[in-house]
């Protein structure tokens, strides 16, 4: 068989290596995949790559994982440290890799991250860790504005659907970020440490603090809060929120300084608190920074004097921010007559002698604080004054320099005639304090200061003053201070029944007083700070939700209904099933929004208190603002429970917001705060005054405390303000129809409003109460020109007296108020208010001068002068104050219609209030009278007026009834003016 196949020739080839099998096996994708990328990352440029190849998740976490190694590593690199590399790679974690991954990263978390770097480590807080250098911070920021950018651009170009989850995930990386209280120390070690040089040093540090303090974070978090609500997420709502950054900034610097760092990091935070002021909120780092290093059981006082007191620019506002304070949480609700009361000025004086820690500047400021024109104190009690001066009382020339300089400016003439009389108070117990001291360490040099032509001057020019107040404060210094050189036969003593009161003898009693710098220690608080609260999430309530909202917050989980099939055959006939819809809250159709566990109504002020903290509870929120005005009203003489929890409850109303869309919300909390002040009218008003100017709140907060002193006023005087307590309420763009009747002609449309009576505040209670006000004081006018137009009363044209009479009712009658009243209206209400604004007028952007505000505040003060009455027996002082601080007022009303108003309304009353005795206004105020009529004279003619109203035509009619009440006034009297008409010009 062989032979068969017999082969017919052989062919010989070589065998080659590149021959592959017809067959091969292909290997999938993501294995391939896994066998190019290392499973170890050991460069930066490696790093680098990966993140530019879209990684996967895995691959992703241990990049992140050689970007922030653990602080002991050495070799590491460090992507912290600025450098092109370290840029490079945080530009496409911000860009692409955080867009992309931060949800799966929060996923995958699995405790906070706030430990050291482990296998189970936060993997949200692993990209935090790569981010949180000042390169990250900036180009976490920059992406965030590129957002918001693109989010106004929307309606210009075609909208992308993920600009509102963008805005979300940034807004939330930006909160995690910087929360914490060791955030900016971390920020600033990383970002600062390994660099060799020391000019690279500062610039980063520049840069950190121009992102945190120059108010870039704030803004752009507050920007986003604005483009939509609902994006910006719960934990992140603070950076929105100025006081509660600037606590932040607080609270991160004071931890930072109780680790006792070196000069380098201490410069920094001084220069982050002295730039943190320039945000607004002076008050919340102010009293954040006690809190933490003069008040608390770790605290350092020696590092609040370096840090806070070393630059001269905030030293100053510093102290008197430390001083104010002190005074408000510790002395103002003391009575200062027992030894309890002395031992706690004493640790307060040995709080503010651990700041000064004998620095002589600091000791000069002190000083300044004493005699300053707008220091000593102003609304606080006298215990602060003390605590300062026990102070002083160390150094024998500082004490002899407060009582020479107390002692000039006690008998300055203008001083004694324009500043306010609360101020003059104050001076006067520093005067009279000061003076005690001196006499205890140097008698001799007392002696020779009552020896001087100062002394007797400064008594000479007091006894001659025309202000019954200032006489009284010149004989009270004259005799207390005699008292203490002199024996009991050459004393001296004016006989007056003046000096016999009680004030008087406590006024002279003074100089007895002398405190000691004690110790603090029990004044501490062993509590440790907690983090910046962060705001609750706030829904906004739509259509279908708007409905539900009282059913917003549940405590507890709902338990699902249990629905069983009941015979109804043998249902007995006599039970009578509910009307449809007689259960309030079964008027829902969802039945899981309805609550059966609702909380029940505060019966005591602690409750109440309680209530108004829990903002994340719509029921209790609504309870409190219910229940605040007739709680308050009722437990108002029922012991001390409202006056010991006034401050707190003030501040808690002043300061609450309507974050559940409650109905009459505005309206509610004008109530309970109104009862607040009527209630304790001698602590709460002063509070509400000096917290319209230094508290840091908006203007809608500054309008509803100026409301609620004018209402309070009225209310105290026995006027019937229902009628007005329905009006305060703030509406965003017009205002509702009942109180638009109020400033609109009856045959005027609501709908038609004019532009010209559009204002940067929406109108209120005060402006009703002023149209009422200075009806009375046109009223007569108009009816005099009638008659003398038209003849007699019978003749007169309807149409004329109807363009100058209001739509308001007419002037009641006078009633004759009582001095207690009256003196508790001027002293409680009126003199804080102007001496607050005397002082608020140095300042260098001070927040009354807002047109609208101003206009709010004058009209007030107005107000709390026609409440008091002519019968007042501080009228004179009153008319002083208020004719001053009008005229001093004159350049900021004049370019502003309803500024201007405000004045006119504030000048009409004053005149109204002095008709009955215009002969000592002319002898006292002889120079005003004549210069008011040459200035209101130049506004009415500049004033345009028109026929068809307007707040301009109120304007032009009010300057018309001021001149012809000012005319008639100089033409009677001339004989008293003539000294003022011959020098006047």
């Amino acid at each position: 068989m062989d032979g068969l196949l017999t082969p017919v020739s052989t062919t010989y080839l070589k065998a080659t290596r590149d021959t592959e099998p017809l067959l091969k096996e292909v290997k999938p994708a993501q294995e391939v995949k896994e066998t190019t990328i290392p499973s170890k990352v050991s460069s930066p440029d490696e790093a680098l790559e990966i993140l530019k190849n879209q990684p996967d998740y895995d691959t992703l976490i241990a990049v992140l994982r050689f970007l922030a190694p653990d602080s002991s590593s050495a070799t590491a690199f460090h992507l912290q440290t600025p450098s092109p590399k370290s840029a490079a790679i945080v530009h496409i974690l911000v860009t692409e890799i955080i867009p992309n991954y931060w949800t799966l990263l929060k996923e995958e978390s699995t405790h906070d991250g706030t430990g050291p770097l482990s296998a189970n480590a936060d993997d949200a807080e692993l990209a935090r860790r790569c981010l949180r250098s000042v390169t990250g911070l900036n180009a976490v920021i920059t992406h965030l504005k590129t957002i918001l950018q693109e989010f106004k651009a929307e309606g210009k170009g075609p909208k992308r659907p993920d600009l509102h989850l963008h805005l979300t995930l940034f807004m939330d990386l930006l909160g995690g970020l910087l929360e914490g209280q060791h955030t900016i120390r971390a920020i600033w070690i990383s970002s600062t440490t390994r660099l060799a040089e020391a000019a690279p040093r500062k610039i980063q540090s520049q840069q950190l603090l121009s992102a945190i303090s120059s108010g870039r974070i704030l803004s752009t978090a507050a920007e986003a809060a604005v483009v939509g609500t609902d994006e910006v997420p719960a934990n992140s709502r603070w950076l929105t929120d100025g006081i509660e950054f600037s606590k932040w900034i607080s609270l991160n610097v004071a931890s930072w300084v109780k680790r006792e760092p070196e000069g380098v990091e201490t410069a920094f935070c001084a220069d982050l608190i002295q730039r943190s002021l320039s945000l607004g909120y002076t008050s919340t780092v102010a009293k954040t920074m006690v809190d933490e290093l003069l008040l608390s059981k770790d605290g350092r006082p020696e590092a609040f004097s370096t840090v806070c007191l070393q630059q001269p620019l905030a030293s100053k506002k510093m102290m008197k921010l430390l001083l104010d304070y002190l005074s408000q949480r510790f002395l103002n609700s003391l009575a200062l007559n027992d030894s309890s009361s002395n031992n706690v000025v004493s640790a307060v004086a040995g709080v503010i002698d651990a700041v000064a820690a004998g620095d002589a500047a600091l000791a000069t400021i002190l000083v300044d604080w004493c005699t300053a024109a707008s220091g000593a104190g102003l609304g606080d009690q006298i215990g602060i004054r003390r605590a300062v001066l026990a102070v002083l009382a160390k150094n024998k020339e500082t004490i002899t320099t407060v009582l020479e300089k107390s002692l000039a400016q006690f008998g300055d003439q203008l001083y004694i005639k324009h500043a306010a009389i609360l101020q003059q108070e104050a001076h006067t117990q520093i005067l009279l304090l000061s003076a005690g001291y001196v006499a205890r360490l140097s008698p001799i040099k007392l002696s020779m200061l009552l020896r001087s032509g100062t002394y007797l001057s400064a008594i000479s020019n007091r006894i001659a003053a025309t202000h019954a107040r200032a006489r009284f404060l010149g004989m009270a210094v004259g005799e207390s201070l005699s008292g203490l050189i002199d024996n009991k036969s050459k004393k001296l003593n004016f006989h007056m029944e003046e000096m016999d009161t009680d004030e008087a003898e406590w006024f002279k009693g003074l100089s007895s007083i002398s405190d000691s710098v004690g110790s603090f220690d029990f004044l501490l608080s062993s509590s440790p700070t907690l983090s910046p609260p962060k705001p609750p999430k706030v829904v906004k309530p739509t259509s279908k939700t708007r409905k539900a909202k009282a059913k917003a917050t549940v405590s507890a989980p709902v338990p699902k209904a249990i629905i069983e099939e009941v015979d109804s055959s043998d249902e007995e006939e006599d039970l009578k099933p509910y009307a449809k819809g007689s259960d309030p809250e079964d008027s829902d159709d969802d039945a899981t929004l309805v609550q059966r566990n609702k909380p029940k109504a505060p019966v005591y002020i602690r409750d109440l208190i309680t209530y108004l903290r829990d903002s994340e509870n719509y029921d209790k929120q609504k309870l409190a603002l219910q229940t605040a005005p007739v709680l308050i009203r009722r437990k108002a003489n029922y012991g001390t429970e409202v006056s010991s929890h006034a401050d707190e409850l003030a501040g808690l109303l002043v300061g609450l917001q309507d974050r559940f869309d409650i109905e009459d919300f505005a309206e509610k909390r004008q109530q309970g705060m109104i009862a607040l002040v009527v209630s304790q009218p001698k602590s709460m008003a002063p509070w509400f005054a000096r917290t319209f100017f230094e508290g840091d709140y908006s203007l809608a907060q500054r309008t509803s405390i100026l409301v609620t002193i004018g209402l309070s006023a009225r209310e105290v005087a026995g006027y019937d303000t229902s009628q007005y307590q329905a009006a305060a309420s703030f509406p965003s763009k017009r205002l509702p129809g009942k109180i638009e009747q109020l400033y609109l002609d009856p045959s005027q449309k609501p709908n038609r409003l004019p532009a010209s009576q559009l204002r940067a505040l929406p109108a209120n209670a005060i402006d009703g109460i002023a149209q009422s006000v200075t009806s009375s004081f046109l009223a007569p006018l108009a009816a005099e020109a009638a008659d003398a137009t038209t003849g007699p009363d019978v003749l007169k044209l309807q149409t004329f007296t109807a363009r100058y009479k209001s739509s308001a009712k007419a002037k009641p009658r006078v009633r004759a108020i009582p001095n207690t009243t009256a003196a508790l209206l001027s002293a409680s209400f009126f003199f804080p208010l102007t001496a607050h604004f005397q002082v608020a007028l140095r300042s260098s952007r001070p927040v009354v001068l807002n047109p609208a505000l101003l206009s709010l505040y004058l009209q007030t003060l107005g107000i709390v002068v026609n409440a008091a009455g002519p019968s007042t027996l501080s009228l004179p002082q009153l008319t002083s104050e208020l004719w001053d601080l009008l005229l001093r007022v004159r350049v900021h009303v004049a370019g502003d219609v309803s500024a201007l108003k405000g004045w006119f309304v504030a000048m009409a009353v004053l005149l109204e209030v002095n008709d009955g005795d215009m002969r000592r206004l002319c002898a006292e105020q002889g120079r005003e009278v004549v210069e008011t009529r040459e200035w209101v004279s130049g506004v009415f003619e500049r004033t345009r007026g028109d026929h068809d109203g307007g707040e301009e035509n109120y304007v032009k009619m009010l300057a018309a009834g001021v001149l012809i009440k000012l005319g008639e006034a100089i033409e009677k009297y001339q004989a008293l003016l003539l000294g003022d008409l011959v020098s006047f010009s």
